[in-house]
């Protein structure tokens, strides 16, 4: 999936064949009907977006492994300032982090404000949201999307972020736990052949 950022949507022919592959690929994205259904979902994913930024260095934050990569600490940094920059567009105003926020240089700097975007955003979404306000729809990058959609897409950028970053982190000799099975290293601690 591809998330177009404001400063991509421009009037050139090229972003705008950008815009209709977003708009295409969010079509295919699940839609909430249920709040509890997103909480429960996000407090999982973004459990497992911890469990994966504990595993981070802070030497890895910066070091780049190839050319036209992005750094360890950028892409953590873009799984964080996305839960706001996405919110915010539906309406909420929780307190979070911005992209244009300086990118922290320890991966605990990146963990609290990650906690605290997320934190703040359920805790915004349970006081003002229901089921119906999922339906009800917003500007979403030229196009106009259900909050429920939006929901799932924020799920969605997150997963498809972080692993890259899984990636990213193997190249830098990093171990990478689990997060649907058991990773490489969880096998052979479980005592079974590791998996190809």
């Amino acid at each position: 999936m591809i998330v177009l950022h404001p400063e991509l949507i421009s009037g050139s022919i090229k972003n705008l064949k950008m815009l209709k592959q977003v708009q295409h690929d969010s079509e295919k994205i699940t839609m909430y009907h249920k709040l509890e259904d997103f909480i429960n979902d996000w407090a999982y994913e973004s459990e497992a977006t911890l469990k994966i930024f504990n595993n981070l260095t802070d030497k890895s934050l910066t070091t780049n492994v190839a050319e036209n990569i992005r750094t360890a600490g950028r892409l953590a940094w873009h799984i964080t300032t996305s839960i706001g920059e996405m919110a915010h567009r539906t309406g909420l105003k929780f307190k979070t982090v911005t992209e244009n926020s300086p990118r922290p240089t320890m991966v605990k700097d990146i963990i609290d404000a990650y906690k605290e975007a997320s934190d703040n955003m359920i805790s915004e979404i349970k006081e003002y949201w229901n089921d119906d306000t999922l339906l009800e729809e917003d500007d979403m990058y030229g196009d106009k999307w259900a909050k429920g959609k939006t929901l799932g897409v924020l799920i969605t950028h997150q997963i498809h972020h972080r692993a890259q970053l899984t990636v990213v982190m193997r190249l830098l000799g990093l171990q990478v736990p689990g997060v649907y099975g058991p990773s490489k290293e969880e096998w052979a601690q479980f005592g079974m052949t590791v998996q190809d």
